[in-house]
């Protein structure tokens, strides 16, 4: 259940390495505020890393 004022939104990034994908999620989260929590990542020639931002 999501209480009023909640913020949920999903975000994604690319990199080379699992780090820098991280990296990516992560000052994509300071810059809105929130707090993340990653949910996927998945490597094949590059890092694909999915996140979900809370406020």
């Amino acid at each position: 259940m999501i209480s009023f004022g909640t913020f949920a939104q999903s975000i994604s990034a690319s990199a080379s390495t699992l780090d820098r994908a991280e990296a990516k999620i992560a000052a994509q989260a300071a810059e809105q505020g929130a707090s993340y929590k990653i949910t996927s990542a998945q490597f094949n020639n590059r890092v694909h890393m999915t996140a979900e931002l809370t406020k």
